[in-house]
């Protein structure tokens, strides 16, 4: 709905495959090819939210080549970095990537999540330009935006992370604590597989620790995850999502159970 009531004809192009809960990397590259010459690209740089899929290293090279046969702009989305692998800067590889093939580039940039910084919404908008001159047009139509949208932006979350980040004792704490919380989530995702597999399910739940970031796509359907709310009260979106935050030592078994109850009948990734 944000880029339609900008103005901006939307399309989508196929990422996940429902089938298994994988990246539909094929279909990827085909709708990329296929795409209008020009045409703008949004793309998460790690983490994917909501599926919890990312390319792999080697997807992503090949992802830039055919971004670069149709002459296609890019909006990178990074709202989880450092709580993809623990490791910010590894967490910025794709980016660095599609900077350095030369790519019209705008990175959207969130702190609410990896600074728990929510109700402040700080982040910010950077653009890659050729020179400093197509960056000082850029700066001046960015001005001519945000002046009648917001005209000055919330402050003391954007100070909160300055402070962070430019004092190299409170910095370096913070990456320990992204580290060790992206650890714990890997952790629970390899628990909720264990329990899951260990109630006998009939079902791969590989996809479980295959994927990265916060979030699970489960293959759960609509009508399943109705089923494990409503009798169950493990709550999760209707497309299966669960987040990953949310399981902990004292809850996985019970969420594993659930899940297998609910789901033993039934076949995954198939709606």
């Amino acid at each position: 709905p944000i880029f339609q009531q900008a103005g901006f004809e939307v399309r989508k192009y196929r990422y996940l495959d429902r089938k298994t809960n994988r990246l539909d990397f094929d279909g990827m590259l085909a709708d990329i090819a296929a795409s209008p010459e020009g045409s703008i690209f949004v793309m998460h740089a790690c983490a994917h939210n909501p599926t919890g899929v990312d390319p792999t290293p080697e997807q992503w090279k090949k992802i830039s080549e055919a971004l670069t046969a149709r002459d296609a702009k890019v909006l990178v989305d990074m709202a989880y970095q450092g709580f993809a692998s623990g490791d910010a800067e590894a967490d910025n590889a794709a980016l660095r990537l599609l900077v350095a093939d030369g790519h019209p580039l705008l990175l959207a940039q969130s702190f609410a999540k990896n600074f728990g910084l929510y109700g402040e919404r700080v982040g910010a908008l950077s653009v890659v330009c050729e020179d400093a001159a197509e960056a000082a047009r850029v700066s001046s139509q960015l001005k001519l935006i945000i002046r009648p949208m917001y005209s000055s932006p919330p402050i003391h979350g954007a100070l909160l992370v300055a402070e962070v980040l430019n004092d190299p004792e409170l910095s370096a704490q913070y990456y320990k604590e992204c580290e060790s919380m992206a650890a714990r989530i890997k952790k629970m995702r390899t628990l909720l597989r264990e329990k899951i597999e260990a109630e006998q399910s009939p079902h791969d739940w590989s996809h479980i620790t295959d994927q990265i970031g916060m979030f699970a796509y489960t293959g759960m359907s609509p009508e399943t995850v109705e089923e494990l709310t409503r009798d169950h009260a493990v709550f999760l979106t209707a497309d299966g999502r669960i987040s990953m935050a949310g399981i902990n030592e004292s809850n996985v078994a019970y969420v594993a159970s659930a899940v297998n109850k609910v789901t033993s009948k039934r076949k995954l990734g198939e709606h």
